[in-house]
């Protein structure tokens, strides 16, 4: 308990900054819906309005159908959409579940991705799904620690190839900015580019598309190959799908290094160390096994913080 007390968990105080993060992570949440409210809740309104009114129109044009006929026909069509089924295609197109489909499939399901415009229908595929996610998901996470560790090997061997004496945080600052210039360029910039000439999307959509597929969010209102009036490669959504397995990796990365950076922040904030103590840390930490660290987030840390405190975060923080 005496070894808890005296945990990152509290500052010198003894106030705990664990629950700020809370009502932090609380009132982002809070924001977000309020935010998303307001720019949604009247679209939806309006759109809901202008479908009322053109089934309405519809009957009037059409007064050898009834309400109830229309309604059995719309009940169709739903249930053909929650099934995969594009009323707008014909039975000619393409299956949903040919292998390049299905592909693409098998690794929305391991990447928890999970679009939802697409899902097992029958109860061996539902049953088979749950298994596959099972072993996948996990398989997934270790393949990803491993493209993962490989990233930050080259960046590492980036550092050393343009290290100078006395230049420490230059190259750690210009490797960096390397690494994250050229993955941003890579997953962010470019496939919007391809998404927009192959799918008929603007820029934005195709961006949107892409932040939205890395981060793993899968809303599924944007998903590549699915338009019944344009004509794909047969290794387009393949394809795709090995994007998405690197671009995941990097902007996981990304992603925690940027957790590392807010969590050192508010320990900086809230917990001030004792400088006699970090000074005598490092002797301390030889007789410790040394944990494994991101090289990345390092040097992310010294590149955002001063000089003087980067040092104390990596003896005093570290994990």
């Amino acid at each position: 308990m005496e070894g808890y007390l005296h945990s990152e968990h509290f500052n010198g105080k003894g106030i705990s900054w664990t629950p700020l993060l809370v009502l932090g992570y609380l009132f982002y949440l809070l924001l977000g819906a309020m935010v998303f409210q307001l720019l949604e809740k009247q679209a939806e309104t309006h759109s809901r309005d202008q479908f009322h009114l053109e089934k309405l129109k519809f009957l009037q044009n059409y007064t050898c159908l009834d309400r109830q006929a229309l309604e059995q026909f719309i009940q169709v069509l739903m249930e053909a959409w929650e099934k995969g089924v594009n009323p707008e295609r014909n039975s000619t197109n393409t299956s949903n579940w040919d292998f390049s489909n299905s592909f693409f499939f098998a690794g929305t399901v391991v990447t928890t991705i999970g679009y939802g415009n697409r899902s097992p229908s029958t109860v061996a595929g539902q049953v088979f799904c749950v298994f596959y996610a099972l072993f996948g998901v996990p398989l997934n996470l270790a393949f990803l620690n491993q493209l993962r560790k490989a990233l930050n090997a080259h960046l590492i061997t980036l550092e050393r190839c343009v290290q100078k004496p006395g230049h420490d945080q230059v190259v750690q600052r210009l490797a960096v900015a390397v690494f994250l210039t050229a993955g941003t360029l890579l997953f962010l910039v470019f496939p919007p580019l391809v998404f927009s000439y192959v799918e008929g999307w603007s820029y934005g959509e195709g961006f949107y598309f892409t932040f939205i597929t890395l981060s793993t969010i899968g809303f599924g209102d944007y998903v590549v190959g699915t338009n019944p009036k344009k004509h794909y490669i047969p290794l387009y959504r393949s394809l795709t799908a090995i994007w998405i397995v690197f671009g995941l990796a990097w902007l996981a990365l990304v992603f925690n290094v940027g957790a590392d950076l807010m969590e050192k922040f508010l320990q900086l904030k809230w917990h001030k160390p004792d400088l006699s103590l970090a000074e005598g840390a490092p002797a301390k930490l030889e007789d410790e096994p040394k944990q494994p660290r991101i090289h990345l987030s390092k040097s992310l840390s010294s590149f955002y913080l001063t000089p003087q405190i980067a040092p104390i975060l990596r003896t005093g923080f570290a994990k």
